[in-house]
């Protein structure tokens, strides 16, 4: 399966917000840990609504969590 292009920051904002869990982090958003997985893995893009509930979670902007592969690169 060909990763999506874009990236995230949702493992590290995890790490950062004590070591949430994927499940906590599911839990919150309403989705299940297999779920945040995959978006963090690349190999999900989440809806819009899932995509503001996880950066409204860390109350970060959504471009900070979530961002346009450059093709460039």
């Amino acid at each position: 399966m060909a990763r999506l292009p874009f990236s995230n920051d949702i493992r590290t904002l995890r790490f950062l917000a004590g070591e949430m869990t994927q499940g906590e982090l599911g839990d919150r958003v309403g989705v299940t840990r297999q779920t945040i997985a995959a978006i963090e893995q690349g190999k999900y893009s989440p809806s819009l609504e899932v995509a503001f509930r996880i950066a409204r979670t860390f109350d970060k902007p959504l471009e900070t969590v979530f961002a346009w592969a450059d093709d460039a690169g």
